[in-house]
């Protein structure tokens, strides 16, 4: 293999990730527009996307995305990466729906009599795609739906759950997500709901290129692991991936971090100055999840302070000057938020004035006001 392009260093990397996503300087794009750019948000915690989004952009509120997401369409909160929840752009889901539903199957988690055949899995996703056609349910109206139409086994409460069991189907609901069959819908009441989407799923092989070439875009450069762990996808079928998109060309190899890595061809522009500056990023950001590698993100201190386990999004981050550089935690009260910054190092003058207007503007993607203590952060990682 031959680079074609100096060494990429990660400093210029991480650099050019921010300032990609709108953690250099803020963006105007619509809510929409900032998850392309990364290119998911993670929305397991809902207000942990909404803050996520509102805090790289000069004017978007919690309010601004949940119309984005609930009202204009915009945004689709479904199963996305590592078969978790996550917010992805509308315009961009029969990318997503035809690259997920084109990785291969991994091994079930569940225990033998909990599993289902393939032939079952099938028609179960019939079965909820049918049933939400059109419709908003609840998990439960959902559940009688997909028995009445499958067959009482699909209703069996084989699968273990906080308090109980649940029902053999509710196995491949994330698999539902992928193949684009259900997605969420606005709450009613306390209730999640779901529905069926409008969308037909791009060819697989198209659609696993288009996203490789979204996430590198967003991450490069970044190897054929790198990608499997974002994807939660095994590393052969990544590695066979890349080989394929660099045999056509739509990808191309730079020396990164003392080996090689992969960018979009001919997206090999980097900057000479490494990000500056005091960022606050909360739970699950994308940002924190998928930057490889990660001791870099995280040096020193930082990766026993705000990792849980190695894992990252458990815990909000400070950012300084594009390193995690301590944790933050927010409490709200009606209108006040009391915010929490426990940095690893003291902050001078001039970086504490920039996270006093940082924590300024999380109180106003959250719509109240937000007051700064410096000091502990007592709350561990979230669960």
């Amino acid at each position: 293999m031959t680079t074609r392009t100096a060494p990429v260093t990660w400093s210029a990397a991480n650099a050019r990730r921010m300032e990609r996503q709108g953690l250099t300087a803020r963006t105007a794009l619509s809510p929409a527009g900032v998850v392309g750019t990364l290119p998911a948000a993670h929305a397991q915690v809902l207000s942990a996307a909404e803050l996520s989004v509102g805090l790289r952009t000069t004017g978007v509120t919690r309010a601004g995305v949940r119309e984005a997401l609930w009202r204009d369409r915009a945004l689709v909160k479904t199963f996305g990466p590592r078969g978790t929840v996550h917010l992805l752009p509308a315009d961009e889901l029969a990318m997503w729906t035809g690259a997920l539903s084109a990785l291969p199957a991994g091994r079930s988690p569940f225990a033998e009599e909990a599993r289902m055949t393939p032939e079952q899995t099938e028609t179960v996703l019939a079965a909820i795609g049918d049933a939400l056609a059109g419709a908003e349910l609840t998990v439960d109206e959902l559940s009688g739906a997909v028995v009445e139409r499958a067959g009482a086994w699909a209703g069996d409460l084989v699968m273990p759950a906080f308090q109980g069991m649940w029902p053999r189907w509710r196995q491949v609901m994330h698999l539902a997500g992928h193949r684009g069959v259900l997605c969420f819908a606005p709450n009613r009441g306390r209730k999640v709901t779901y529905t069926r989407p409008d969308v037909v799923p791009l060819d697989g092989p198209v659609a696993l290129a288009a996203l490789v070439r979204r996430y590198l875009h967003a991450y490069g450069p970044a190897t054929p692991a790198h990608f499997a762990k974002w994807l939660a996808l095994a590393p052969g079928p990544a590695a066979e991936l890349f080989e394929g998109l660099a045999a056509r060309g739509e990808i191309e190899p730079v020396a990164y971090e003392g080996g090689p890595a992969w960018v979009v061809a001919g997206d090999t522009g980097f900057s000479a100055e490494p990000a500056r500056g005091v960022r606050l990023l909360p739970y699950f950001d994308a940002f924190l999840i998928a930057s490889r590698p990660r001791e870099r993100l995280f040096p020193g201190a930082a990766y026993t302070r705000a990792l849980a386990g190695g894992q990252a999004g458990n815990f909000p981050v400070l950012l300084v000057d594009g390193v995690a550089a301590g944790v933050w935690h927010q409490r709200r009260s009606g209108r006040r938020i009391a915010v929490t910054v426990e940095p690893l190092a003291p902050l001078p003058g001039r970086l504490l004035r920039e996270l006093e207007a940082e924590v300024a503007r999380v109180g106003e993607v959250l719509e109240g006001n937000a007051e700064l203590t410096v000091g502990e952060v007592t709350v561990g990682p979230h669960a």
